[in-house]
């Protein structure tokens, strides 16, 4: 999340400008909203939360003591080559992460940020794993996700984007920021209606784009065939996962060794189709510990 502080703090004059537009940002992206929902987030009572959020005081105060403020053109050489290297692999502009990184961090001196790591105000879901950092914002003691360095928090920001509703934005070109602009606030990323012109004003401002870069037909053809694979998968896998957990447990089997779909279809009198369809399962690929629906 992003704190407003009064532009004399602030190194550069131009700099105000990019906290007036951080704070219409802030309150108006639609990703945190999409992961703030109950049913996804870890149950935590309030006592629980804070009791975490006591432990980690003295982490918060050590680490905002050692924190090196940044400037906006410090935050941008420090993480320029991370975002390019994320524009390859992904096909988002450079521009356009580097741009929504200046505005959900406060270029990188929110609170976010300095303690978890966390550059683009990404909130737990039931599937987080790591560490957790509990802070009011659309409800009381919201997590959000704690990350090693800040490098983890740009990649799952591309991971993020990686859901069916974003799936056109990944056959445009990797360096046509307008476009990735205008294709976010369309895909319910954004409720602000000047979202996309906000980022476009930050990239052409500080001339973002320098670090977007073009590529060949045959380039696109073959990032786009892997990075929407990578997407059906995880439609596919969400899918699998609401069968299970909406599936009561008397019709789950968890796989052990030395099973195959073969004999756990026939021992619960299923041909392999069934078995499949009822899982939603492309291939007889299987693993120890898996849970499979084998009722309907």
């Amino acid at each position: 999340m992003i704190y407003a502080r009064p532009c004399a703090f602030v190194v550069k004059r131009n700099l105000c400008f990019l906290f007036t537009a951080a704070m219409l940002f802030a309150s108006c992206t639609a990703h945190k909203k999409a992961v703030s929902h109950t049913s996804s987030v870890p149950v935590i009572s309030n006592n629980e939360a804070r009791r975490n959020n006591t432990i980690i005081q003295k982490e918060r105060s050590e680490a905002i003591a050692a924190y090196v403020p940044f400037t906006v053109a410090s935050y941008i050489e420090r993480f320029k080559a991370i975002a390019v290297r994320e524009m390859n692999l992904y096909g988002i502009p450079a521009s356009i992460t580097l741009a929504q990184g200046l505005f959900e961090s406060g270029f990188g001196n929110g609170d976010l940020a300095r303690i978890a790591n966390n550059h683009f105000g990404i909130k737990c879901t039931s599937d987080w794993k790591g560490k957790s950092y509990y802070k009011d914002d659309d409800q009381v003691n919201d997590c959000f996700r704690v990350y090693d360095k800040p490098e983890d928090s740009f990649r799952d920001h591309s991971e993020f984007l990686k859901r069916k509703r974003y799936a056109p934005l990944f056959e445009l070109d990797k360096n046509d920021y307008q476009g990735w602009a205008n294709g976010l606030k369309q895909a319910g990323y954004a409720t602000n209606p000047k979202y996309p012109q906000l980022l476009i004003n930050v990239i052409e401002k500080y001339h973002l784009d320098a670090y977007d870069r073009p590529e060949g037909d045959l380039q696109k053809i073959k990032r786009e065939d892997r990075v929407l694979a990578q997407i059906n998968q995880n439609i596919g896998k969400a899918i699998k996962d609401s069968l299970v957990q909406n599936t009561p447990a008397t019709k789950l089997y968890t796989i052990k060794t030395g099973d195959t779909l073969y004999n756990i279809s026939k021992r619960f009198g299923l041909t392999v189709d069934e078995l499949k369809a009822l899982n939603n399962m492309a291939d007889n690929s299987i693993k120890i510990g898996q849970t499979l629906v084998i009722a309907k």
